[in-house]
């Protein structure tokens, strides 16, 4: 992912939903476009700093802090550092499908620019939307 490399810890499903969890290691790096997802997400930070940007509005977040973005909500995030370490959990089981086909889809060692034909077809497959596009 542009912002960081997400792996898979769980996934749950049971008669009352699902859920799945993620580890996201982040490097410094500007901020990816804000984007509109399916699925309702938690950002609880383990290390580092992050400044989250949910619906407009910046938060700060230090380690154990955490950041709740309902779904269809404009969000993302930006480092503060060198690196942060946090987990992401999301409502249903459709983030980690997302996550799979981006890694595989969309050239890492390139510019985002170069990337985004890419970048849009893996979003549309999977019902997520840059913010404003």
């Amino acid at each position: 992912m542009i912002d960081g490399d997400h792996i898979a810890k769980a996934a749950v499903r049971d008669a009352g939903g699902a859920f799945e969890v993620f580890e996201v290691v982040a490097p410094a790096a500007p901020m990816a476009p804000p984007h509109v997802s399916p699925w309702s997400g938690v950002l609880f930070l383990l290390e580092g700093r992050i400044t989250a940007l949910v619906d407009g509005t910046p938060y700060d977040v230090e380690p154990g802090g955490l950041v709740v973005v309902p779904a269809g909500t404009p969000a993302t995030f930006g480092v503060v550092g060198a690196s942060a370490r946090l987990l992401a959990i999301t409502s249903g089981d459709g983030a980690g499908r997302f996550f799979a086909d981006f890694a595989a889809s969309v050239p890492l060692d390139r510019p985002v620019e170069e990337s985004m034909a890419a970048i849009l077809s893996v979003t549309g497959r999977h019902g997520v939307a840059l913010a404003g596009a």
